[in-house]
């Protein structure tokens, strides 16, 4: 019998299994045809009465035995001694394995794979060598394997394909040391960022390209291309935008829309790509004919129908249809009516392109909630998405309300995914609730410069984590100073106050103000605790307790009787109101308040705009040196046109400051139209001093403004995220406790309407939304103080 010669394991390759497998299979071969002494029953088996293994020095020779499978005496064939050689081969610890066959021996000699030294990463700049080092399974002191370290290879190149990198190289390397050790090495060669150069959509009739690209998760290259990621292709992200974008139909009434295809396209250069979304529309329907119907015994439908709030000939929503199914099962759960669902029953009529929704009670099955699985989360309590869900273990279970958990879950913003699924229980009748995170970083620190108009240039740092601990709770210590400014605050909110849907926020300032706008400096210092909580759907609620104290230093006073003054000419300085305010001291403020809020917003019924209502009042005197009320109030509607291109905004806001027990308002809580109406400088309209030197504005015990606002696209290339806007506001600042003002004079403190018009630029950048508006007052008294270029940060209410 011919001597077998042993196969020979390159490093990583497949080709080189093959080899050994086909070494293997001829040595077999060979040994049956040119045996001519040996039987046909003698060739085609094998018993060896010793099994030897050689050349393994960390693993023992039980384990490769093991692993052979093969025993003392046992009679194999030599298919078997072919599947013994491939399983230890398999076990990926050996560099080489040869089978030897020697009359009634089987020598077992293995080359083990050498220890791995070191991991070290060339040429990647992009990605650090901490975050490669994440990526990689291979790992110092652990046995090097060919497989692995391709496998680490391809996951690097996937983490550089996430990037926008597509013509990245990534080769891993070996270098040999003493001891059977080895570098490994893995070579990377970037290549450029390969990013969306164009989106575009076909079949679209509806909505514009840049319409539909606004609401696209996926965005094209634009001016800050290298600080936006969004911009390169991630395939698994297109699924997303599929989804997304038919959502965005559904919600406006285009309930066939379908996205027939999202294909993407790389230049022969491979340094751009297109992205092409194909769609088709449909038409549009609106809500016609709404009823309730029951199918459950001794349910008085009535009741239910009066329930529905939706009107014909509204454009159809699924976030209606959801609200009101809401609404029903509220209802039917008050009445103890268990397992009763909401089926809504829809019918098409072609004609007038409408949908007639009969919302039907039916008995569903009973079906309990078995318990509650979290799982992924490494950092947030288990407390904080539990709390999420309105059913807890043992409840009856709704598909509808566990949907609704899972948008919750994914809004709180602490995870990078999140899903939520029922899979079945222990029984037919139970299910089990599976949640499934992937956590994210919540906490940031930043440091950085601010310019506004009116307080110059800057600096800020902040610190903040909206998950505090895992327990979902906000902390924020932030600090800004401009030109002759400071502010700084300390805000904690605890979002699930006392295990109820009661937020408890707390809030400390210090600010400390001197600019050029008003010829005296500030200082408030303050606490704020508060609690707020829902009233309805839309509704909240805050109640509150403010302690702060105010003063008013630095008031400039001058008389005649000054030796700096020159002869004949007197001056007083600042108002002689300023004077008496400052004489004050440092009064504090001890006060009650509250805010109810109303936005439509939230619930998503219309998805072209809403309307907010805000309504306060802050009562001081409960202890302290002030007695007075402080009243504010805000409406704004907002709407969007012209195929959603156009935003139409309307605000009106108003405030008034009583004072009580003889008592008269200050200047640090009075009100000034900084900010409300555009045009004019900050303290820069209202009652002002004009026999004082330095004509200061008082501000005023109230304060109205409308303002009209629309913004548009303005034709350039969207990636540049710029748009226009126009706006009209009107509005006044008036009334005083005391209108004595210098030298015995009176101020006039009546309402006297100012207006302005303006164009504004908004630029989203990726440090904020900015806005500069250019203006101009149509109407306004001879003192008022214009202003026709502000540089802000765009607000949102």
């Amino acid at each position: 019998m011919d001597q077998a010669t042993g196969a020979h394991l390159a490093q990583g390759g497949s080709g080189n299994t093959l080899l050994r497998a086909t070494a293997l299979s001829f040595f077999l071969a060979t040994s049956a045809l040119c045996g001519p002494m040996l039987t046909r029953a003698e060739a085609q088996s094998y018993s060896f009465s010793q099994v030897t293994v050689e050349g393994n020095q960390r693993v023992d020779a039980p384990s490769i035995l093991g692993f052979a499978g093969i025993g003392r005496g046992q009679t194999v064939t030599a298919g078997e001694l072919n599947d013994a050689y491939q399983r230890i081969v398999n076990s990926g610890l050996f560099e080489e394995v040869a089978i030897s066959p020697q009359g009634g021996t089987l020598l077992i000699r293995v080359k083990e794979y050498p220890m791995i030294n070191i991991v070290n990463f060339e040429g990647n700049k992009k990605l650090k060598d901490e975050v490669l080092a994440d990526i990689a399974k291979s790992q110092s002191r652990r046995a090097y394997s060919p497989s692995q370290a391709e496998a680490d290879a391809a996951a690097i190149t996937e983490a550089y394909r996430q990037s926008g990198r597509l013509a990245v190289t990534v080769d891993p390397r070996i270098i040999r040391r003493s001891d059977n050790r080895v570098d490994l090495v893995f070579e990377v060669t970037e290549g450029r960022v390969v990013e969306i150069e164009r989106l575009s959509f076909v079949g679209n009739r509806a909505f514009s390209d840049r319409r539909l690209r606004q609401v696209l998760e996926t965005k094209q290259a634009g001016l800050f291309r290298q600080l936006v990621q969004r911009d390169t292709l991630v395939p698994e992200r297109l699924d997303t935008d599929k989804q997304v974008l038919r959502d965005f139909y559904l919600s406006r009434g285009y309930i066939d829309m379908q996205v027939l295809d999202a294909s993407a396209e790389t230049v022969r250069e491979r340094d751009a790509q297109f992205v092409t979304f194909t769609v088709q529309e449909g038409q549009k329907f609106s809500f016609g004919k709404i009823s309730a119907v029951s199918e459950v015994e001794g349910v008085d439908i009535a009741e239910f129908q009066a329930l529905l709030k939706i009107r014909p000939g509204v454009t159809y929503s699924p976030a209606i249809i959801e609200n009101n199914i809401a609404r029903l099962e509220a209802l039917a759960l008050r009445k103890g009516l268990n397992f009763v669902r909401i089926d809504p029953r829809v019918t098409r009529n072609e004609r007038d392109m409408t949908l007639d929704i009969e919302f039907a009670l039916t008995r569903g099955e009973k079906i309990f909630v078995e318990r509650i699985d979290i799982e992924g989360n490494t950092t947030t309590l288990d407390q904080v998405v539990r709390r999420q869900f309105r059913t807890v273990e043992g409840d009856p279970f709704n598909p509808r309300e566990i949907r609704q958990s899972a948008e919750r879950i994914r809004a709180l913003g602490f995870f990078d995914n999140a899903s939520v699924e029922a899979q079945p229980g222990s029984g037919p009748d139970q299910v089990v609730v599976k949640v499934g995170v992937e956590e994210k970083p919540t906490g940031s620190l930043s440091f950085g410069a601010t310019y506004g108009v009116a307080a110059g240039f800057g600096a800020t740092a902040s610190l903040s984590e909206s998950n505090f601990l895992g327990r979902g709770q906000y902390v924020s210590v932030s600090f800004s100073t401009g030109t002759a400014d400071v502010n700084s605050s300390v805000t904690f909110i605890e979002p699930a106050f006392l295990g109820r849907d009661l937020k408890f926020k707390f809030n400390a300032f210090y600010t400390r103000t001197s600019n050029q706008y008003a010829l005296y400096d500030t200082q408030l210092i303050g606490i704020s605790p508060a609690i707020e909580f829902p009233v309805s759907q839309n509704g909240t609620l805050e109640l509150r307790y403010s302690l702060r104290q105010d003063q008013i230093r630095n008031v400039e006073r001058v008389t005649a009787d000054d030796p700096t003054t020159p002869e004949n000419e007197a001056s007083n300085g600042s108002s002689e109101i300023l004077w008496a305010e400052e004489d004050m001291g440092k009064p504090i403020a001890s006060a009650f308040g509250y805010t109810y809020s109303f936005d439509s917003r939230k619930s998503g019924l219309n998805p072209k705009g809403g309307y907010l209502l805000r309504f306060s009042q802050d009562f001081a005197g409960a202890g302290g040196d002030v007695r007075s009320m402080t009243t504010t109030a805000l409406a704004m509607a907002e709407t969007k046109v012209y195929h959603d291109d156009i935003t139409l905004r309307a605000i009106f806001e108003g405030g008034a400051v009583n004072t009580f027990n003889g008592g008269s308002s200050r200047v640090t809580n009075r009100f000034f139209g900084t900010g409300k109406i555009r045009g004019f400088e900050p303290n820069g309209l209202g009652p002002r001093d004009l026999l004082a030197d330095n004509e200061d504005a008082l501000g005023g015990n109230y304060f109205a403004v409308a303002r009209f606002e629309a913004d548009f696209p303005l034709g350039l290339p969207e990636e540049y995220n710029i748009r226009g806007g126009l706006f009209a506001d009107i509005g006044s600042v008036w009334g005083l406790d005391n209108v004595a003002g210098s030298g015995g004079g009176t101020v006039d403190d009546s309402m006297q309407l100012r207006s302005a018009i303006g164009a504004s630029l908004f630029w989203e950048t990726p440090i904020g939304p900015l806005r500069f508006n250019f203006s101009k007052a149509l109407q306004k008294e001879s003192y008022d103080q214009e202003q026709n270029f502000d540089l802000t940060i765009s607000t949102k209410f």
